[in-house]
């Protein structure tokens, strides 16, 4: 047996910080020892580091075969600097938001070592160095005291078996109470804290001593369970689901679950309704969302028209000439039908001419002398129903304006919109939530267009909009279905609709002028170095495409070798050559000059989910990055960028609404449990110029069959039946 090897100590001040994953602490620091000449490597873990700092830990040196001779501390502790060198350091490390390197040196040479105290207690004394007034002393008192009770939180948070990427986020829900509220709800976290899910709370509660089958638990458990099912599409819950799942999770006894459903039910934070035959339970919120937007449709449906439809006819013919289209006789049917009733659908696929449709009726409401809105769920979407129509449109949350003093939007039921006729495009990416703000905003006389291609995917938050319309059948609606002969000649087109009609497309053909590409890819290092290779030089030299801007790649997964995160980081590295000089936040490098998405909404800054710039500036003095939004320059603090993502490679969901010059789809047996017929179709729709779908036949034809249903649990239908 071997002799243990003894423990020794070790202390110096960090010079560098290698790597720190904020996640679990671990980090690779090198650091300046007394009486050692050069630099020693520590491995160990801590939540929060600075350059600068003076560390004492406790270990084992070890001799590592790639890297060499390096200290592995079991105990590990970061104490501030008290020599002038490393308080500069520590100053200068971009720990405080307005401190530079070379303002921390400005510091040190006026303050020497009272320079802590200066900041902390007697910040007045700042605005004696030039280019320091009231406002920025204030401002990095202020910094000073946040990133110390932020650090406060991660030690909590890391000693209750937590990572710490949250802490600054939670520090900014809850202040200086953060460590309050967390000990009396651990769960509240989940509701209120956007990346801290319900398992991470778990853990503090059970750090924190909380049962495992304690009432509190088990309706956090439930309200967990039916927040999921919302980011999974659903409205509701059958109540046998609702139970096996929450079970599945907490590993409780179903008496204490249907206890807590009652208990929930009684404080009417969830509803329990029938779909269909079905008894479901439905998150409160949700369940008066549906009933609202179906009442008020109907309210709408109900009302007369307010236009003359006199002069329809001999219209037409003129705006024919004008735009120079001919109009198919259902397209002439269905503008007559818009035009006769307040509220309508128009769906159809590619190619079958619903933006000629809109264009035509545009006209017909303009020359009626109405003020027409036109607007769209997603920028992209928004933009490109600007250029087909020529009219300016908005993003929905545009339209309705964001408040961000009072929250939601300036819009609403006691201030309608000033509107006579609106038009919605891309209505098949509509949530509930949002869909619900916006009819209860319209005006009691509003006419309203709803145009999208119901055999897309549908809404990536809960509902179906869209296809429980239709499918309630009492709204007027028209299904597109001739391709026009214009369309007919695009193969991108021809193989949406045969694959939406579940025809696998002619992966053989090499016709000479086509722009539908099959391209066979084994997973692994095949496809991804295929993906780079079309991505950086093929396409770019062919079809004289922008490799970052002109392509897209749509992925059925984030995970797996070809999902959307993995193909990130390897096209990164080739698109942007730039990124060795990035920074690295929340497990990604963002560099200047790479392409990134907004993950979620973001009504400050006024950015959405799914809306795509590129950064143009990082400064690390302020620990901000700049990204342009269509034309915007928006500014991020360092602790935003969770909710940012490089966008060389994006999920097919992510892309809805979108139309891209070329797109490339990988599609692998890696992906399975994803294919689906609508998701291939969504996909292919999205390219305008150019398709790749690069891969393996078996998985492409597994897709283009795989017709599970995507029903999700929805009552709006029965809602618009009811009433």
């Amino acid at each position: 047996m071997n002799a243990q090897i003894p423990k020794e100590y070790l202390s110096g001040t960090i010079e560098r910080i290698t790597y720190h994953n904020q996640d679990d602490g671990f980090c690779v620091l090198r650091i300046k020892v007394k009486n050692y000449k050069d630099l020693i490597t520590v491995t160990g873990s801590s939540p929060t580091l600075s350059v600068g700092e003076y560390i004492k830990c406790i270990g084992v040196w070890y001799n590592d075969s790639n890297y060499g001779k390096q200290f592995k501390a079991d105990f590990l502790k970061a104490l501030p600097p008290d020599t002038l060198e490393g308080i500069e350091k520590y100053l200068g490390s971009g720990l405080i938001k307005g401190i530079g390197a070379h303002f921390a040196k400005k510091l040190v040479q006026e303050f020497g070592d009272k320079v802590f105290d200066v900041i902390e207690q007697k910040p007045e004394l700042l605005t004696s160095l030039p280019g320091v007034g009231k406002v920025r002393a204030n401002n990095i008192c202020s910094n000073w005291k946040d990133q110390k009770v932020v650090r406060e939180i991660m030690i909590f948070l890391q000693s209750h078996g937590v990572g710490t990427t949250r802490a600054t986020r939670i520090f900014k829900t809850y202040g200086e109470e953060a460590i309050a509220i967390v000990s009396k709800n651990p769960y509240q976290l989940a509701k209120d804290i956007r990346g801290i899910g319900f398992m991470s709370a778990d853990i503090i509660a059970n750090n924190l001593g909380i049962e495992q089958d304690s009432l509190i638990r088990a309706r956090a458990g439930l309200s967990h369970i039916l927040l999921e099912a919302t980011s999974s599409g659903h409205s509701a819950l059958p109540i046998q689901t609702l139970i096996n799942n929450t079970q599945e999770l907490l590993k409780i006894d179903i008496n204490l679950i249907e206890l807590a459903i009652e208990k929930e039910i009684a404080v009417k934070s969830i509803i329990c309704d029938l779909i269909g035959e079905e008894s479901c339970i439905f998150l409160a919120s949700y369940y008066f969302y549906e009933k609202q937007i179906a009442r008020l449709l109907l309210s709408i449906r109900n009302c007369s028209v307010s236009w003359s439809n006199d002069n329809t006819a001999d219209l037409i013919p003129q705006i024919e000439q004008e735009l120079d289209i001919q109009l198919a006789d259902n397209q002439k049917e269905a503008i007559a039908r818009a035009l006769s009733e307040k509220l309508m659908v128009i769906t159809g696929g590619p190619g079958t001419g619903k933006t000629t449709l809109v264009r035509t009726l545009l006209k017909i409401l303009e020359s009626k002398n109405l003020n027409i809105k036109l607007c769209a769920p997603t920028g992209r979407a928004a933009k490109r129903l600007s250029e087909t129509t020529g009219l300016e449109a908005t993003t929905i949350h545009r339209l309705l304006e964001i408040d961000s003093l009072h929250g939601g939007f300036k819009y609403n039921e006691d201030n309608k919109l000033t509107c006579d006729y609106l038009i919605v495009d891309e209505s098949s990416m509509i949530d509930i939530t949002l869909f619900f703000a916006l009819v209860k905003a319209l005006p009691d006389q509003i006419g309203l267009l709803l145009v999208g291609d119901v055999d897309q995917l549908p809404s990536v938050g809960a509902g179906q909009v869209l296809k429980d319309i239709i499918n309630s059948k009492i709204i007027a609606t028209v299904k597109l279905t001739q391709i026009f002969r214009q369309s007919k000649e695009s193969d991108i087109i021809i193989n949406a609709h045969n694959i939406n009609k579940g025809i696998l497309p002619n992966l053989s053909s090499h016709k000479e002028n086509t722009d539908f590409y099959f391209i066979e890819a084994e997973p692994g290092d095949d496809i991804i170095n295929k993906i780079i290779t079309i991505t950086s030089k093929r396409i770019p030299k062919r079809f004289k495409l922008n490799p970052v801007r002109d392509i897209q790649i749509l992925c059925p997964m984030q995970r797996g070798g070809s999902g959307a995160r993995s193909l990130n980081v390897e096209l990164q590295k080739v698109l942007n050559p730039n990124y060795i000089n990035g920074i690295t936040k929340f497990g990604q490098i963002f560099a200047i000059g790479d392409k990134v998405m907004q993950t979620e909404n973001n009504y400050d800054k006024e950015t959405y989910n799914g809306d795509i710039g590129v950064i143009t500036a990082i400064d690390q003095k302020e620990q901000e990055l700049t990204i342009n939004f269509y034309g915007n320059q928006i500014i991020y603090d360092y602790s935003d960028l969770d909710q940012i993502t490089l966008s060389y490679a994006i999920t097919i969901h992510k892309s809805q609404g979108s139309e891209y010059p070329a797109v490339v789809v990988p599609v692998t047996m890696q992906s399975y449990m994803m294919l689906r017929r609508n998701l291939i179709y969504t996909a292919i729709t999205r390219g305008k110029q150019l398709v790749i779908v690069i891969g393996q036949k078996k998985a492409l034809s597994m897709a283009v069959k795989e017709t599970k249903s995507s029903n999700r649990y929805s009552k709006l239908k029965d809602w618009l039946l009811f009433y």
